[in-house]
């Protein structure tokens, strides 16, 4: 079957599909399924604007709120991934994932579907190390740090991937798996990314919680957005025995969404002949849900996964073939996906905008009816119990409590021991955020739909790929080049991008003396729109 996929969609849902259907009428390819690697900004109304961690100048409401109120809805099935650009109060609802619209369907933190025998997996969100082992417990409205958090991976959903057995077709993420770039044309990405050489120099680009799980999970196909620029690589896995057949992973990183290059490509997947065109539970997946459900943490306190340290009674919670058929037991061996979708908030409204709209933290009965079916915790409801309670006690919510691990001792370092989700070398593509003051303004919001044009089909749909089944890299792609033509114009890349690079500083902050505008910058977020001039720098 033929599988679409895109890069950061941005909200621009209309675009998105009328390429798709552009790709129909001037190619005869009609894409089976769409997946989008994050930053997907499902915004409703204009209290969702409000829980994305952008600039006000940023949150524009794009053309999701259309497929929610169902004026418009999606052309093909659409399964998608959080990034870091998101309505997270919305997406918060459905920790388990869940339909945002009709035929537009999100994977949850971390989640495992079918679709025509295809597994199709993915995790949510960005690593950033001092979230990584805590609990799932912002809720909105959030403050200037759990707007944040709210989009940073756990360990727990890693625990939670690393104990599937079942092999994997697909799986998504939205930053890049670490040291992934040493297994593609390298110099070429640093050509297009001179800024990115530190860190692919010192290994420290991209999630080392993505890579852990590419080594064990060994996916087929692994695609990934975040770093706004397509990369091709082909990964060899080691194996663990004689007898373990060899196994090789074709990873893609997708641009952002148009009018930018290369943000679509179409492969071809092996698919069952014989499966049905709904969207499936995976079997193995819920029954893993099933036996780490006592692993749910709903507070700020670090705390490691179980492993064979001594330390736990218990380790391994993978699932038996036993408790896998239970599941099937349980679902009469019916596996589709209900289409339940509800509306669950306001939806914008062009001639009444609601400028004051505040978020609100709300149960989803999508969620409720997937934890009663196969007896979950619903975590939202449990957040809301926990902040009961403190506010039973007449605690403040606010006040940070000793943080300690699952065994009781004080914090531990992370196992991972860097805090990588953005890089520490300017990107032009990227917003420069002050995390003190650099995002004050939460209470603003822009709902007038974003100054963008229409995309000129007839340029900019030549950028879109129709890739084979076999998605190969060419040696020259999966190797660096020693050309002296590359090395001249890389070179002159590079100067180009520092004088861009001096320029765009100057511009974020500081007087005319060149004295800086804020204290210090403690993060920076993707840029939801490139600057016009990255087009004639390509």
């Amino acid at each position: 079957m033929k599988v679409a996929v895109a890069g950061c969609c941005h909200g621009a849902l209309d675009k998105m599909y009328e390429t798709l259907e552009l790709l129909q009428r001037r190619h005869n390819v009609r894409p089976d399924l769409l997946l989008c690697c994050g930053d997907f900004q499902a915004v409703r109304n204009e209290a969702d604007l409000r829980c994305m961690a952008v600039p006000a100048k940023y949150r524009h409401m794009q053309t999701f709120y259309r497929y929610y109120s169902g004026e418009k809805k999606a052309p093909v099935l659409t399964v998608f991934i959080g990034g870091n650009h998101e309505a997270s109060n919305h997406l918060q609802e459905l920790p388990y994932g869940g339909w945002v619209a009709p035929n537009i369907y999100y994977l949850g933190y971390a989640g495992v579907v079918r679709f025509r025998g295809v597994r199709i997996g993915g995790i949510s969100g960005i690593f950033k190390s001092h979230d990584y082992r805590k609990g799932h417990f912002e809720c909105p409205p959030y403050n200037q740090q759990t707007i944040r958090s709210a989009y940073h991976v756990r360990n727990i959903e890693v625990f939670k991937l690393k104990q599937l057995k079942r092999p994997i077709d697909i799986f998504m993420s939205h930053d890049w798996p670490r040291s992934i770039y040493h297994y593609g044309n390298k110099k070429q990405l640093l050509k297009m990314k001179s800024f990115f050489r530190q860190e692919v120099e010192s290994n420290t680009l991209g999630s080392p919680a993505a890579s852990e799980l590419l080594q064990h999970l060994k996916p087929t196909y692994w695609f990934s957005a975040h770093l706004h620029v397509k990369f091709a690589a082909f990964m060899q896995h080691e194996t663990n025995s004689k007898e373990e057949l060899p196994k090789a992973t074709k990873f893609l990183a997708l641009d952002k969404c148009l009018p930018h290059r290369d943000f679509l490509q179409i492969i071809d997947v092996e698919h069952d002949p014989n499966a049905g065109d709904s969207l499936e539970y995976d079997a193995e997946w819920i029954a893993i849900l099933k036996a780490t459900n006592s692993l749910v943490n709903v507070t700020q306190s670090s705390w490691n996964m179980p492993e064979n340290n001594g330390l736990h009674a218990k380790w391994d919670y993978s699932v038996t073939e036993e408790a896998i058929k239970e599941v099937l037991e349980e679902l009469n061996h019916d596996l589709k996906i209900p289409c339940n979708f509800t509306l669950t908030a306001a939806c914008y409204d062009p001639s009444k905008p609601q400028k004051n709209m505040e978020p609100v933290h709300t149960i989803n009965p999508q969620t409720t009816e997937f934890c009663a079916q196969f007896g979950l915790t619903d975590i939202n409801d449990r957040i809301q119990q926990a902040k009961e309670e403190s506010s039973g006690r007449g605690e403040c919510e606010e006040e940070e409590e000793e943080e300690m691990d699952s065994t009781g001792s004080a914090e531990e370092p992370s196992e991972y021991n860097t805090d990588n989700s953005g890089l520490s070398s300017f990107n032009p593509d990227e917003i420069m955020l002050d995390e003190e003051g650099g995002d004050e303004d939460l209470s603003t919001c822009s709902v007038d739909p974003s100054p963008d044009h229409p995309p000129e089909f007839s340029t900019s749909f030549s950028d879109i790929r129709v890739m084979p089944d076999s998605m190969a890299v060419s040696s020259d792609d999966a190797m660096d080049s020693n050309n002296e033509e590359l090395e001249k114009s890389g070179g002159s890349r590079q100067g180009e991008e520092k004088s861009s690079t001096e320029r765009s500083l100057k511009r974020i902050g500081g007087d005319e003396n060149g004295n800086s505008g804020v204290k210090k910058i403690k993060r920076r977020n993707q840029a939801i729109y490139a600057a016009e001039d990255e087009d004639k720098t390509d």
